[in-house]
């Protein structure tokens, strides 16, 4: 299963909100942090293009595993004690300015063995922020006090400001990264690389052995190195990132693949789905709804727009959208409506979206989607990430460039109706019995763009094919009181096979809407009755 290595979904990450993003690096005078308790370590030359050099020496090399210090007091720090572990407020990176935000250090504990090393830069110049237990309080779990100051942190948080003790993009565990964006909830992460996610083999989950943390001339943009390193691959990145209505992160990654590489994600997103409207019969909850994100959608090289609904399938499916130079994908939230979640404590209908946009040109490939099945929401069963169709061999280089959209709706949203539901039930018609055997009825809903200027009479078609199968009772109409339009069709299958179905709405020559894109997998159909 594809699960954050040592990190259950529902950690201790707090709350967010970002600005726009046109950093330029700045020079400020050098000097020591006198309102912080941390101590600094001697200065260092530091660029992007040094990073980069120490990621190209470290795939020269063969890889070595992060050495665990004390691992038997870290095993004591397990989730409870953890709970009771706060890095001081007072002692946060830049807590009375002279930087973007207050940034914050996570302690090691059973979930976090790894140390990560945390650097200043200015001018050019990088020192290191030394660890030490006099930055945390320990509540109940005052052993953990005793560890020496040679441990060093296992990540970081980025805090609104000194007088709001929330955070809003935090960097723990692996490759991990993630931000609560404009609705102040964090919900999917995003990763450095994916390798090998959703192969018969273990997936492997390279780590940010070290960070450097700088000012830019932009009050509000924080600008983030990394220096990766896994068995397979080590990579160097950047990642200018402000906040304001949007959390928005420019990433330039180098990488070096140390061997060959079957599958590699690049700019890959991590969520849970585990039921929704549309397959509501495989819960076992009151909730009506639980999931981070409901769907994936993608813009493609040719402009088409298409929304894919998320399963969560008896076995792993991977979804390959084969494409050339894509203009973005991302999983998202469309349904914000608490109505539909009833939760109060975790807020689904807050969870952010992540949209992604190529900088420059990414060629052929693949926008990959990898369904997990799961019985809980403490999984994160769906991964999201772009595939090069060029095989990596080891010794190879890899550059990309691209921006991470934190956000509540589609930074470049499309005149065209979009999906705002998809149902299953039972096939046939409502009220006659007995209900034909082996069909599944479809239903999906559209709103929004051209169709808002639509009367009923309108002559509305549906454009509809199906990979397999046969499909039956096909037919669109407007939905009483309302200016949304939905779709019904009724699909038997030929054999237990998925079947890749594609619907959108079309008037005359024009469409209407995005296209509807689902795999219907014909073993759900036992749940139907």
């Amino acid at each position: 299963m594809t699960t954050k290595p040592g990190i259950t979904r529902r950690t201790f990450l707090g709350g967010a909100l970002f600005a726009p993003l046109f950093p330029f690096l700045t020079s400020v005078a050098w000097t020591e942090e006198s309102n912080t308790g941390f101590d600094l370590g001697p200065a260092q030359s530091f660029s992007f293009d040094w990073l980069r050099e120490q990621a190209r020496q470290l795939a020269a090399q063969p890889y070595r595993a992060p050495l665990i210090r004390h691992p038997e007091i870290l095993e004591r720090i397990d989730f409870d004690a953890y709970q009771q572990i706060r890095y001081r407020p007072e002692d946060a990176l830049w807590a009375e300015g002279g930087g973007p935000y207050p940034v914050q250090f996570f302690h090691m504990g059973k979930l976090f063995q790894a140390p990560v090393r945390i650097h200043l830069v200015r001018e050019g110049t990088a020192r290191e922020i030394r660890y030490s237990p006099r930055l945390f309080t320990f509540g109940k779990t005052s052993f953990a006090a005793d560890l020496p100051d040679d441990m060093g942190f296992a990540g970081f948080r980025v805090m609104h400001s000194s007088a709001q003790q929330r955070d809003w993009l935090a960097f723990l565990g692996a490759a991990y990264f993630r931000s609560a964006g404009e609705l102040d909830q964090y919900g999917l992460s995003a990763r450095g690389v994916a390798i090998g996610t959703g192969l018969p083999t273990p997936e492997e989950f390279p780590y940010f052995i070290s960070f450097w943390l700088e000012a830019a001339a932009d009050p509000k943009t924080l600008v983030i190195y990394a220096l990766m390193d896994g068995p397979s691959i080590s990579g160097a990145y950047r990642f200018l990132t402000s906040r304001q209505e949007q959390v928005v992160m420019d990433v330039e990654a180098v990488l070096f693949a140390r061997l060959a590489i079957q599958r590699l994600g690049i700019a890959p997103m991590t969520s849970m789905f585990w039921y929704s409207e549309t397959n509501h019969l495989q819960s076992r909850d009151w909730r009506p709804e639980i999931h981070d994100n409901d769907g994936l959608a993608l813009w493609t090289g040719t402009g088409e727009r298409i929304w894919r609904p998320l399963n969560n399938p008896l076995g792993v499916q991977t979804s390959s959208f084969f494409d050339n130079n894509p203009k973005g994908f991302g999983l998202f939230q469309r349904d914000r409506n608490f109505e539909n979640y009833q939760d109060d404590g975790v807020f689904y209908e807050k969870r952010p979206s992540l949209w992604v946009e190529p900088l420059e040109p990414w060629g052929e490939g693949a926008v990959q989607l990898v369904e997990i099945p799961t019985d809980y929401e403490v999984d994160d069963n769906i991964v999201a990430y772009w595939v090069p169709q060029t095989p990596v061999q080891a010794g190879s280089t890899w550059n990309f460039k691209y921006r991470l959209f934190w956000t509540a709706d589609d930074p470049y949203p499309a005149n065209l109706g979009r999906v705002i539901a998809t149902r299953l039930g039972r096939g046939g018609i409502p009220g006659i019995k007995p209900a034909p055997p082996n069909k599944t009825k479809i239903v999906i809903d559209f709103a929004g763009g051209p169709l808002e200027n639509l009367d009923k009479t309108a002559p509305v078609r549906l454009m509809l094919n199906a990979s397999s199968g046969k499909i039956e009772n096909d037919y669109v109409l407007q939905v009483v009181g309302t200016k949304q339009w939905r779709a019904f069709f009724d699909i038997e299958a030929v054999d237990m096979n998925p079947v890749d179905i594609r619907v959108y709405l079309r008037l005359g020559d024009q469409a209407l809407t995005e296209t509807w894109i689902y795999q219907y997998i014909p073993s759900y159909r036992s749940l139907l009755g």
